[in-house]
This record gives C-alpha cells, structure tokens and sequence, in this order.
C-alpha cells in the first residue's frame, strides 16, 4: 500500500499494476460503498487487481470515452470524485449537492452527469473543466439515475419517490417531460438505437418500455422481485434486469417483451454493466459481496468474483 503525498493524503491506491495495462485491457469497475473503494476486475481472467480509495461512500460512477478517468459520486460528502485510471488515485473532485447517486457520461464523453437527490436536480459537469455546467430541477422527487440517449439529445431520470420518468432536453438544460411509471423506478437502459428504454420499477417488480419518440408506455414486463438494475446488450437483441428480492438476473428478449431465462445470482443484486462485445454481463451483488459474471452467449452464471463490502453498481471500460 502506497500512500500518497498529495492534499488528499487519505486516498491510498492499492495493488497498483502498470498504466499500460489501462489501455491494452477493458477493466470493470465496481464502486464499495461500504469499504470506501472502488475495485478494479481485469475482464480478460476476471480478477481483482487493484482497490482504488474512492471517498467514503461510492455508488454512482462512469468512465471516460479513453479510459482514462473514472467520475465516482461520493455520497456522505456531496462530491464527484475525478480517479486518474493511468495513477489510479483522485486527483480531482467536484461539489455536486447533497446526496449524489447515479452518474452518467455523455456519448461524446464531454459532459458527466450526476443524480442529486437532496435537491431533486440533475448536476452537468463539464469533463474538461471539472467545473459545474448546469443545475437542472427536475419534477420527480429522489433523483437515482440520469441516463443520456445514445445520441445524446435526452436524459431520462428517475425518480425514486415521483414513481415516473423525467425527461430533459440537454441541449436547452431543462425538463420538458415526464412519464409515469411503476413504484419506485430504478435503472434505465436505452436500445442502441435509442428508439426504446427499459425502466425497473422495484417496488412494482416490472420494466416498463418507454417509445422515446412519443413518450408513451409500449410494454409493461413483469420481472423478478424488486427489480432495479438495467443493462442492455450492444447488439440490442436483449436487455437484463437484476431482480433484488430474488437474486437473479432477468434476460428480456427485445423483440418480443418476453423474458427468455433467469440467472441466480448472489443477494441482492443491484447495478450491472456489459463487456464491449457484449459477451459478459457483471452483476453487482450488495449483501454477497460480490461479483457475478454471466455468460450472455449460455445466459448462465460463470463465476463470483469477492469485492468490496456493499458493492452499488459496475462499470466497464474500453
């Protein structure tokens, strides 16, 4: 363990291994929010290989379009934390507001945002700047996630206690819809064309199918119990939802709405993330303390990977 002489000298970066390895591998990144670290999976042999500090309580976190920063929101101290993914230690961080969760990155990798629910908005960093862009309110109350569109027009947000879906216009940084969903709705997936997201709503244990265009329900989906977390396939044939209550993950075929098979998992499975090529799917389990990697191609669970304690969520890098 080294620690490091920098203004931040709390962070420590563990099992450091070499910046060359950043770039010549997709690694997964997995926020600890009850060890206060971020552990590092090398996707190739499915290991750990490093622990990174991340503040006191990570869960929402995305990775640069290069792979070379890591934007982890930092909830008990209301701050985006920036992680040099070459150094793997903070360098930067950002006041965002009280509570932060979910954080996105636009498909041009210029702007983060970031899930506020203390004052139910959306905070826009600028990823250059590292300085806020915009503060946009939105309707729903207890904001979880905000998701951009692939091309990166809209954000859908949701909202945990509204039991409904914001949507913002980007370009004009402002809410110009909302569509009603399911009690307490949780993660968002879009459809690589964006025609279509695929909302869990936890306490109704369903996904609900938002058309983008029209902002009308197409397909309510009875899934697991409690269902939250959402990961859609890069060939858009299926999308997967982690059922909380149930320890299992979901495979929802897109074509027909139709679940086509459930994966056990460990308890509490929550956030989730899909290689590039789209041929594992990591599985945050909460109360496991692990990792699960299923094989997309089988749909059957390959292994378990130990993490930190109360793992929020994955995040895979390319």
């Amino acid at each position: 363990m080294v620690k490091l002489s920098r203004p931040w000298v709390g962070f420590f970066v563990m099992a450091c291994v070499g910046a060359a390895g950043v770039q010549a591998q997709p690694y997964a990144y997995v926020p600890n929010e009850g060890s206060g670290t971020v552990s590092v999976i090398d996707t190739a042999s499915d290991r750990v290989v490093a622990e990174i500090a991340a503040g006191k309580k990570p869960r929402g976190l995305a990775v640069s379009i290069d792979g070379q920063w890591l934007y982890v929101s930092d909830q008990p101290v209301n701050q985006l934390q920036v992680i040099d993914l070459r150094q793997r230690q903070r360098v930067a961080s950002v006041d965002l507001g009280e509570s932060p969760e979910g954080v996105g990155i636009s498909p041009d990798g210029r702007w983060v945002a970031a899930a506020v629910e203390g004052h139910n908005q959306i905070v826009v960093v600028d990823a250059q700047s590292r300085q806020v862009d915009a503060r946009i309110a939105v309707q729903g109350r207890n904001p979880e996630h905000a998701v951009f569109s692939p091309d990166g027009h809209t954000l859908l947000v949701s909202a945990e206690e509204g039991d409904a879906v914001d949507i913002i216009d980007f370009a004009a940084r402002k809410q110009v819809a909302q569509v009603a969903v399911g009690a307490r709705p949780r993660g968002i997936g879009f459809l690589p064309d964006g025609s279509r997201a695929y909302v869990a709503a936890e306490n109704s244990s369903e996904v609900y199918v938002i058309d983008v265009k029209t902002r009308g329900i197409v397909a309510r989906i009875k899934a697991g119990l409690r269902a939250n977390g959402v990961a859609v396939h890069p060939d858009g044939r299926h999308v997967y939802v982690s059922n909380g209550g149930a320890a299992s993950v979901s495979v929802i075929d897109t074509a027909t709405n139709a679940i086509v098979a459930t994966v056990p998992v460990g308890q509490r499975p929550w956030n989730m993330a899909l290689t590039p090529d789209g041929g594992k799917l990591y599985v945050a389990n909460g109360r496991s303390g692990t990792v699960s990697v299923i094989d997309t191609r089988s749909n059957t669970k390959a292994q378990d990977i130990a993490v930190g304690k109360l793992p929020w969520g994955v995040v895979v890098g390319r």
